[in-house]
């Protein structure tokens, strides 16, 4: 009996041997398991992360609305320029310098990691006013408006940093309440706090179109972000509210100096004040007209001859039209759609919500203002001053604009989409 009980018991040590051996080589997998999203949390704390590559046709898209826009910005602009500066080439040598800035903070911004955004949304947010405040105290520009703040070699505008300010905002605070942004509280109230404040900013410069733009990306990122739609509905009315009450005590008068016409551009008697407030879309008219179907021929505009003002600005797509024509303006307006769309998709397969609904922000804001644009140069919306996004001659919007494309290209870097 002894020795089978010796057996017994040295066959109880070897199955409790065989047992702790097992459990610390479970421990050692599981230990291996937990250390891996560790080690993937510090890859996401990395200020820099060249993750997968980036997008390749957002990119080319880019560029080649780049190029097409500098080329039209030069030939819209370089009888004005002349005039005004005696030299030709003053916007274009200049619109250069801004597109090699911008592509240099393209660049930066597509190798940096976007999710360190979230954590400094709200002191971007807070800059963006302290901008907005420190330009009201500088002395008035043309038209007595307090738009820029001179920089040397341009100027900033901070309507341009304020866009971006509120779609990061808004990205940072959908992702982080997400499940909570259908109670008025996380979404109607921050809404209605921030979009609300920046516009009483915007309209003491006074910046109608800034207003308009912001407004526009506010409802927007809100209502990707979660928000109920009758909120939408309330926060219209409301709106619609306040802005009667303006127009009634006079509040807005600047803007409504801008409408004094809206409509009447082709029905104006000569010589008359109506006749002297619709000039600019008069002749954005005419140009567009005197286009056709394929153009007057690259170069070959009349109205840029001093009869548009400023037309290398805001009213560039009558330039556009005029010289390339009906065809001509489909096509870029058809590559407007290609980069809306890829950066749409890019967005829609990040890797996090956070992602996903900047991007969705940064690449609907040129979707935006390109809209706008056309509805302003065809007298559809009243003379607002929204600038078209690529082509219009201008430092602190080009520049803000590729920064933001280039956050659109860190996304793309860790997106769930097929790299070309």
């Amino acid at each position: 009996m002894a020795p089978n009980k010796r057996v017994i018991l040295r066959g109880d040590v070897n199955r409790i041997y065989d047992d702790e051996y097992r459990e610390r080589q479970q421990a050692k997998k599981e230990k291996l398991f937990v250390r891996r999203p560790r080690q993937r949390k510090m890859k996401n704390a990395k200020l820099f992360s060249i993750g997968m590559g980036i997008d390749l046709p957002f990119c080319l898209i880019i560029l080649l609305l780049l190029i097409i826009g500098t080329i039209m910005m030069f030939s819209a602009s370089y009888a004005f320029s002349y005039y005004t500066t005696g030299n030709s080439y003053h916007y274009l040598q200049r619109q250069i310098l801004f597109i090699v800035l911008g592509l240099v903070a393209m660049a930066v911004m597509s190798f940096f990691n976007y999710n360190k955004l979230h954590k400094i949304a709200p002191f971007v947010l807070g800059f963006a006013y302290l901008a907005l405040l420190v330009v009201l105290v500088l002395p008035s520009g043309d038209g007595g408006v307090k738009r820029w703040i001179p920089l040397g070699i341009f100027n900033i505008q901070p309507s341009e940093i304020a866009k971006f300010a509120v779609v990061l905002f808004f990205a940072h605070w959908a992702s982080k309440y997400y499940n909570k942004m259908q109670l008025p509280k996380f979404s109607v109230l921050p809404g209605l706090v921030v979009f609300g404040s920046i516009a009483f900013l915007l309209f003491l410069e006074p910046h109608y179109s800034g207003i308009v733009i912001i407004g526009v990306l506010t409802v927007i990122m809100l209502y990707i972000g979660g928000m109920k739609t009758k909120y939408l509905a309330i926060a219209a009315i409301a709106l619609g509210i306040i802005i009667l009450g303006l127009a009634v005590t006079g509040g807005l008068s600047y803007a409504m100096s801008r409408m004094d016409g809206w409509g009447q551009a082709l029905s104006a008697e000569r010589g008359t004040d109506l006749w002297d407030s619709t000039w600019q879309t008069r002749n954005s008219l005419y140009a567009i007209g005197s286009g056709g179907l394929w153009g007057l021929g690259l170069g070959q505009s009349r109205q840029k001859f001093l009869y548009l003002p400023e037309p290398q600005n805001d009213f560039i797509f009558a330039i556009v039209v005029e010289e390339l024509g009906l065809i001509g303006a489909a096509i870029i307006l058809l590559i407007f759609a290609l980069l809306i769309w890829r950066g749409i998709t890019l967005s829609l397969r990040a890797k996090d919500k956070f992602g996903k609904l900047l991007g969705i922000g940064l690449t609907s804001q040129i979707g935006v203002q390109v809209v706008l644009n056309i509805l302003v140069i065809t007298d559809w919306l009243p003379n607002t001053g929204i600038s078209l996004p690529f082509f219009s001659y201008g430092g602190s919007s080009l520049i803000m604009l590729l920064a933001q494309m280039g956050i659109v290209l860190s996304i793309s870097r860790t997106a769930n989409i097929e790299k070309q």
